[in-house]
């Protein structure tokens, strides 16, 4: 686990444990119950699913079997030993052998270094589990919020639009607004329910898929999000050498390069017994017992059991060998390509969201909330009607809904640039954001 514990620590910041005891067992219990007596961090998430997601429990269980499989490796075979016993009415025969495999003592070394390589790649692999898990988690906590986020504004919106129909219907009862004004406001309602209807699955949904990847059930489902996304930070990360540094840190890149020496080491063993593949060999002793003369007499020697390669030179297995070493290297080189390529996108994008999101905080909401204030003193002066005062209110209202959503992508797209640096996964999927009300309800249009 040092391997896995060290780049945790130096790319998460938090700590990984395996699982073994149950004194282990309660202690990271304990951890993730003081953890979830507060309201939920992004960082708070992310070491829980590290302490409690089972899923990366099983990839650690896979890491003592790499671990196993080496130790296995480092040993010398096991001798054979075989008893051959005839008797007769005038004598008895003994034979005895113990043999071993000569190839595989004489090539245990190699074998060991070949095992050793594939540990490394376990290791590496539980590693690069971690971040996924680190991943996933940030991921889901960023979506969850941003949908409850979104649920409570769109709250907040229906209550005040509710008490706007209650006002319309006594307004209406006293003749001072028409059927079609009324209407319009109990619409505009109805659009809000239905939307926030939308938004409340959508925070159940994202708050189940946060607790998956967390590891959580029973009591300990019912923890507290905070209400809102932190805000932006000041400024961006500049990542000039971005692909140089995809290429260095990238877990699934240093998983191929050492797949690849492997099969290096693998394909020249395979070469050097390509004629010889079978060779064991050992003492042999041989007891013959003449009943009638009543002698005994022992013979010892030697065995040897050898593959003579008449039909198969090896060709086979060394061209196999060959194209199982070739076709490793072009997959690390289509990772290492796709690997640049995914830094620059996740860059640029991570680039894009902060300047989206910057917009909406600093240009797109005031200029909205300006608007909103100026149209309702018009409407109260009785300047404009109903309709122009609840299509600034939808536009206020999807205006909102876009930039809680850009700021929810901006998270996720710091989440995918770490990702495409050092590992761990990329997001499926971008701007997951659902129809603004202005589209869903048809428009602002007069007709």
């Amino acid at each position: 686990m040092g391997l896995a514990a060290n780049i945790a620590d130096h790319e998460l910041k938090k700590d990984v444990v395996a699982i073994r005891t149950p004194e282990e067992a309660e202690a990271a219990n304990a951890a993730v119950r003081r953890l979830l007596g507060r309201t939920l961090t992004a960082d708070a998430a992310v070491q829980i699913a590290l302490l409690n997601n089972r899923g990366l429990q099983a990839a650690y269980n896979e890491l003592a079997i790499a671990d196993a499989a080496r130790v296995g490796q480092s040993l010398p075979p096991n001798p054979t030993i075989s008893v051959l016993r005839i008797e007769g009415p005038i004598g008895l025969e003994i034979e005895r052998r113990i043999v071993s495999d000569i190839i595989a003592l004489a090539t245990l070394p190699v074998r060991f270094e070949i095992a050793a390589a594939r540990f490394h790649q376990a290791q590496l692999r539980a590693a690069e589990e971690t971040l996924r898990v680190a991943n996933e988690a940030r991921r889901a906590f960023y979506r969850a919020v941003a949908a409850r986020e979104l649920d409570g504004f769109l709250a907040e919106s229906q209550s005040a639009a509710e008490s706007a129909v209650q006002f319309a219907t006594r307004l209406g009862e006293t003749g001072a607004m028409n059927k079609l004004d009324q209407a319009r406001e109990q619409v505009f309602y109805a659009d809000l329910t239905a939307q926030l209807a939308t938004a409340r699955q959508r925070a159940s949904t994202e708050r189940e898929a946060l607790t998956r990847v967390m590891g959580l059930w029973g009591s300990n489902l019912n923890f507290k999000l905070p209400n809102a996304l932190p805000g932006l930070p000041r400024r961006v990360e500049m990542l000039a050498g971005i692909e140089v540094e995809a290429v260095r840190r990238r877990l699934d890149l240093q998983i191929g390069r050492i797949e690849l020496d492997a099969l290096a080491k693998s394909y020249g063993l395979t070469a050097a017994t390509r004629f010889i593949n079978i060779l064991d060999g050992g003492y042999a002793d041989k007891l013959e017992k003449d009943k009638e003369a009543d002698r005994t007499s022992r013979m010892r020697g030697f065995a040897v059991d050898l593959q003579i390669p008449i039909f198969d030179f090896g060709e086979v297995r060394v061209r196999q060998a060959e194209a199982v070493y070739m076709q490793s290297v072009n997959r690390l080189l289509e990772l290492a390509v796709n690997a640049r390529s995914q830094a620059r996108d996740a860059y640029r994008t991570y680039r894009s969201a902060y300047e989206i999101a910057g917009h909406y905080n600093r240009e797109v909401l005031p200029l909205r909330k300006i608007i909103s204030e100026e149209t309702l003193l018009r409407y109260n002066a009785m300047l404009i009607d109903v309709f122009s005062l609840l299509a600034e209110a939808r536009q206020r209202i999807a205006a909102t809904i876009t930039a809680i959503e850009a700021k929810r992508d901006f998270w996720l797209a710091t989440v995918d640039l770490k990702a495409a640096v050092a590992g761990g996964g990329m997001s499926g999927s971008r701007n997951e954001g659902s129809k603004p009300m202005a589209e869903s309800s048809g428009g602002t249009g007069r007709h």
